[in-house]
């Protein structure tokens, strides 16, 4: 296995995708298998092995880490494979095999470099880790490699995925992106890390559209697969948390069928490769965000760089490989055989890297090289704290364990307690999962003079109480819509007045918008419901906003409320008028012969009983809605008490045979006052329990309308308002039953007769207003009621003194004894 190697007192082992694919080859069973061959030379990976032995170099020069003590390496090539990996990792801890029988033997490997992917190191550390044998990635970030049971030796100077992933949705919540794409790669970094990812933004009501999972292995067929996801989906925002590597033939398939438009979110394994950073890529992928670890320039790599040659060590491995890329030919070494088949020409000896702007030898933004730099100095200062018995100082120590008693276990157990400061100024050291502190910076990709550039726009990083800080310069993202955020939402967010439905069978962020009921609202977009407005307030027309109900009662300005005024007015005056001439006439036969005593109270109780009605109109009061229903009830007491009074005079009278019989004396003035006050004393009784016990007070009423609030007077005790109408009736009644008993008395005055009528038109009024009332709504309830006061007291006005009013005015010449007994004589002689 071809590799990298260099004598030490203490050896130190690393494995890097030198090669990034595996070629497979099919064993026939019938000879030897042939041995490993990978393809695709990886600039980027050879570039971290010459990091490795740069800084192993320059500990070995530093007279004050491992005085005295020199550190030897050996790197080996994984192709990005986990089986070949696995097998790079065996035969480091098993010893080379290219030996020469000369050769003493080499010292052991003390720790271990490696790998880029997750996988792969998933691989190594299951499988060292039980020989304790400690390994320090520098570019694998799984979360899942945290787990100290199942991977105690295993190190890292790359944060995890755990961060990335929240790092990852601080982005997508900083832009509101609602509905986005995934791909990962069909391995453990993939897999794991769009896992946790999902997990972060599910907490942010975040869905993901589709998952798309993609392989360098994987044929062209499903490649198109996922190429045909994209193209089919709405969403505007992918992440693509893969290795460059594995997304490299997708992201030249999605150029080639012009797929753009879309903002791509990038995990750390490829927004700073130097493959897929070019003119041709950015097409699509222009603008992309993504976090990296943090960038370092280190003093004197590039001369280092620069001076790596064929001709300094023909035997080192992958160099001619690096060699052919960056020179552009062939290099035969003296006494090489020549291939005339080669497709580069071959090299005159001459060609010298120090003057070459390839990107490979820029060295200020170093990020993954700068982890691989950081994990040698970290077992550096490791060994030197396990082998001097103190951290690095200036002064001269002396050794307090021999080199060959190292133990990895030992290794391992300092390189957890390791804590340093480099000469950047940047702390080292590992927490208990073996991971290093979370800091990563925001990278977007812009074209700049022609070329593509990382520029840095931003920082993430996280504390440890568990939260984050993420600060970005918005105003410099290049998108790959133009200078504004771009948009993805499965659907739009609600207008208000409206709230989101889900659609069946969709992701939470897939949704319709329904308008709000009526009596709710939604005063902010995207509203998932609406709010029901208090008992006094509704919705307005938008649903946006709730506004005071219309309030509703009987008032005075509008038509129905004129209308009851001017009759309520009207039947009073009449009432007045009517007691005027019953006063001027007072001496006349009619007026003599009709009582005029009780027809002055029944006019003026039916004055009052014109006047209720007015009490009924404007906004209800404690003292309105007390005074509208017992002055009802006393007024219209008093009104068929006096009837009643008329109607037993009437019938006494009669009774006799002779005018000023003594029957008719013992019911006289005295006692036909008693009569009335006797019987509208009772109803005065009843209405002051109901007020003393349960009093009518005002009341909103909200059952009539949804829009209205009817302001009315509750009655307090229906047993009471019922009670007086009961009352009334109970008079009416025996007025009725007393009246139709004279019916057949003498026809020039047959009082009784009119009386009869009153009390058939009241009682059919009162019979009929009961279920009107009832089932009357709002404000028509107390129209009910003012329509039975007026029309059963103008009944009573109209059917007892109008013939009388007749006699008076129209016909003068009636009114005398002789017509009013006329009948009656006649009938006696």
């Amino acid at each position: 296995m071809p590799s990298l190697f260099k004598w030490g007192d203490i050896t130190i082992g690393g494995i890097f995708p030198v090669f990034n694919k595996e070629i497979s080859s099919t064993s026939t069973f019938e000879s030897k298998p042939p041995g490993v061959k990978c393809a695709g030379f990886d600039l980027r990976a050879f570039r971290w092995t010459q990091v490795m032995i740069f800084a192993i170099e320059e500990i070995n020069k530093d007279p004050t880490l491992l005085p005295n003590i020199s550190l030897g390496y050996r790197i080996l090539n994984s192709c990005a494979s986990p089986t070949n990996t696995l097998r790079a990792a065996l035969t480091l801890a098993s010893g080379p095999e290219e030996l020469e029988l000369t050769s003493p033997c080499p010292p052991a490997v003390s720790a271990l470099i490696a790998e880029s992917g997750s996988s792969q190191s998933l691989a190594v550390a299951g499988t060292l880790g039980p020989f304790q044998v400690p390994i320090v990635s520098y570019f694998s970030t799984c979360a899942c490699l945290s787990d100290r049971a199942k991977y105690p030796t295993f190190f890292r100077t790359i944060p995890s995925d755990y961060f990335q992933a929240k790092a990852l949705a601080a982005l997508v919540k900083r832009f509101g992106w609602q509905w986005i794409g995934a791909i990962q790669s069909d391995n453990d970094y993939g897999r794991n890390g769009i896992l946790a990812f999902t997990e972060e933004v599910k907490k942010l009501g975040v869905c993901i559209a589709f998952v798309g999972t993609i392989l360098r292995t994987y044929t062209m067929d499903k490649i198109l697969d996922v190429v045909e996801m994209i193209k089919q989906s709405t969403v505007k925002v992918i992440l693509a948390f893969i290795p460059e590597g594995d997304f490299y033939p997708l992201m030249k398939e999605i150029v080639k069928q012009n797929i753009t438009g879309i903002q791509w979110i990038a995990s750390e394994a490829w927004i700073t490769a130097s493959r897929p950073s070019t003119p041709e890529i950015y097409q699509a992928f222009g603008g992309a965000l993504g976090f990296v670890v943090q960038k370092m320039a280190i003093p004197n790599l590039k001369q280092s760089l620069t001076g790596i040659s064929p001709y300094a060590d023909p035997s080192a491995a992958f160099v001619r490989d690096f060699w052919e890329i960056m020179a552009g030919c062939r290099p035969v070494l003296p006494g090489e055989h020549t291939d005339t088949e080669a497709t580069n020409e071959i090299c005159t000896g001459h060609e010298t890297l120090m003057n070459s702007q390839d990107v490979f030898f820029n060295v200020t933004q170093l990020r993954v090289s700068y982890n691989v730099y950081k994990a040698v100095y970290a077992i550096a200062h490791a060994l030197h704290q396990l082998v001097f018995c103190q951290p690095v100082a200036e002064k001269t120590v002396r050794p307090c364990l021999n080199i060959s008693e190292i133990r990895p276990k030992e290794v391992t157990d300092h390189l957890q307690r390791v804590h340093f400061r480099n000469q950047f100024g940047d702390d080292v050291f590992f927490d208990a999962s073996g991971d290093p502190p979370a800091s990563y910076d925001i990278i977007n990709w812009q074209l700049i003079d022609g070329q593509v550039q990382h520029v840095t726009l931003g920082h993430f990083a996280s504390a440890a109480n568990g939260n984050y800080k993420l600060t970005i310069q918005e105003e410099e993202i290049v998108w790959r819509t133009g200078k504004m955020v771009p948009v993805s939402v499965c659907s739009n967010l609600c207008a208000v007045g409206t709230r989101r439905a889900q659609m069946k069978g969709k992701p939470t962020c897939c949704f319709d918008c329904i308008p709000c009921a009526d009596g709710t609202i939604a005063n902010s977009t995207g509203a998932a419901d609406c709010t029901p407005c208090s008992q006094e307030y509704w919705s307005n027309e938008r649903k946006d906003k709730c506004i005071p109900k219309t309030i509703e009662f009987l008032m005075y300005h509008e038509p129905m409320g004129i209308a009851v005024t001017v009759v309520s007015l009207l039947g009073a005056s009449l009432s007045l008028a009517t007691m005027m001439i019953f006063i001027c006439y007072k001496e006349t036969p009619v007026i003599k012969a009709s009582n005029s005593e009780l027809s002055c109270f029944l006019l003026f109780s039916l004055f009052l009983c014109f006047l209720c009605p007015l009490t009924f109109i404007g906004r209800p009061t404690v003292w309105t809605c007390m005074l509208r229903h017992t002055a009802f009830g006393v007024t219209f007491a008093l009104c068929i008490s006096c009837v009643l009074g008329k109607t037993i005079v009437v019938v006494t009278a009669f009774k006799a045979t002779f005018p000023g019989n003594k029957f008719a004396v013992k019911f006289g003035p005295a006692k036909q006052r008693i009569i009335v006050f006797s019987c509208t004393l009772i109803q005065v009784v009843i209405c002051v329990l109901w007020l003393k016990l349960s009093p009518p007070f005002p009341d909103m009423v909200f059952r009539y309308s949804n829009k209205k609030i009817v302001l009315e007077c509750n009655t307090g005790s229906e047993a009471a308002f019922y009670a007086v109408l009961g009352y009334i009736g109970i008079l009416a009644i025996i007025c009725l039953v007393l009246a139709f008993l004279a019916r057949k008395l003498p026809d020039n005055f047959n009082e009784a007769k009119f009386i009869t009528f009153s009390m058939l038109i009241f009682c059919a009024v009162w019979i009929t207003f009961i279920p009107a009332y009832v089932s009357s709504p709002g404000k028509f309830t107390v129209a009910v009621e003012i329509f039975a006061i007026l029309s059963s007291a103008f009944g009573l006005l109209i059917c007892i003194f109008a013939p009388k009013c007749y006699i008076l005015l129209i016909k003068p010449e009636k009114n005398t004894k002789k017509h009013v007994m006329g009948k009656k004589l006649n009938q006696k002689i």
